[in-house]
């Protein structure tokens, strides 16, 4: 069965396009819902979740029908909204609880799973503090954990990254990838910034102004097929960059890599310069690109639209 599965599903507000015409099959697994600001990708969520209605078209999720089946949908689904949705007079502990039970467990396990998920989220200190007192980063933890309280086979997490700092991005990662690694549970993480992407999605929906421009394997969409590679070494890069241009090798360096063309004496040019270079090659195999320059590439410079 496919996770989710649209037909020309549209979304109008008075005239503004918010998704057009978007027809895609997405499967298990974790999911990225990359584009910039007013992509379309909240819209896109909020339909999944029978939040809104669609002006045309349809979907279905889970195998549930999202005009049909809203309100059953709701109960297999966690769902991270972008802003604040947490009532600041509860203490996390009561307020995870409490979204428990609207999720449909029972009250004798709803407070069990709440202290299971805040102290996965990290929260374990301070679950009974009111979550008027807590910071950006607890509030996006309690967020997080009141999506998954009820062990959903799919959570979406619209900007779960959004308002912290380098340190706080790292941690919710950090957690997510936890999250990723179970088979049972499916995540799709909505967000437009690239690096949370990297590293954590086997697949990746591209939107921008409320279209769909992309639909695969993250493998497969970052190929390229320009009989480049890419090599990382352990050492100084920049003598082994030496050692290759005095070979003849084309190259085009990096931060932590270089790219080159392949030479024409073979593999063997590449060993014999790092060993000129004193480096050990770490790393060797064709080039792919980046996220960031398959969004460059592929969105404008400027994008109108909604969330």
């Amino acid at each position: 069965m496919d996770l989710i599965r649209t037909q020309s599903l549209t979304k109008h507000y008075d005239g503004v396009v918010g998704l057009s015409d978007l027809t895609v099959t997405i499967p298990t697994g974790t999911i990225a819902l990359v584009g910039p600001n007013g992509a379309g990708k909240s819209t896109f969520i909020r339909l999944l979740l029978g939040l809104l209605d669609p002006t045309a078209g349809g979907a279905q999720v889970l195998g549930e029908d999202i005009a049909l089946r809203g309100v059953a949908l709701r109960e297999r689904v966690g769902y991270m909204p972008e802003h604040d949705c947490l009532i600041p007079a509860m203490t996390g502990i009561g307020f995870v609880a409490y979204m428990a039970r609207l999720s449909g467990l029972p009250k004798s396990q709803a407070f069990g799973r709440a202290h299971d998920v805040l102290q996965f989220v990290g929260l374990r200190e301070e679950r009974y503090r009111r979550i008027a007192e807590y910071s950006v980063g607890m509030r996006q933890r309690v967020k997080l954990a009141q999506a998954i309280v009820h062990d959903p086979p799919l959570a979406l997490l619209d900007e779960p990254t959004a308002g912290l700092d380098p340190t706080g991005r790292a941690e919710m990662l950090g957690l997510l990838k936890a999250l990723s690694g179970t088979k049972e549970r499916s995540l799709v993480l909505s967000t437009h910034l690239l690096p949370d992407v990297e590293g954590l999605c086997d697949f990746l929906v591209v939107l921008n102004g409320g279209r769909l421009l992309a639909a695969a394997p993250t493998r497969e969409i970052l190929s390229v097929d320009s009989g480049e590679l890419v090599i990382r070494v352990k050492g100084d890069l920049s003598r082994f960059v030496a050692a290759l241009e005095h070979r003849g090798v084309v190259t085009h360096p990096a931060r932590h890599e270089v790219r080159i063309e392949r030479p024409s004496g073979g593999e063997r040019v590449l060993f014999e310069a790092a060993a000129e270079a004193e480096c050990q090659i770490r790393y060797l195999g064709p080039a792919t690109r980046s996220i960031e320059e398959l969004f460059l590439q592929m969105v404008p410079a400027s994008s109108g639209g909604v969330a």
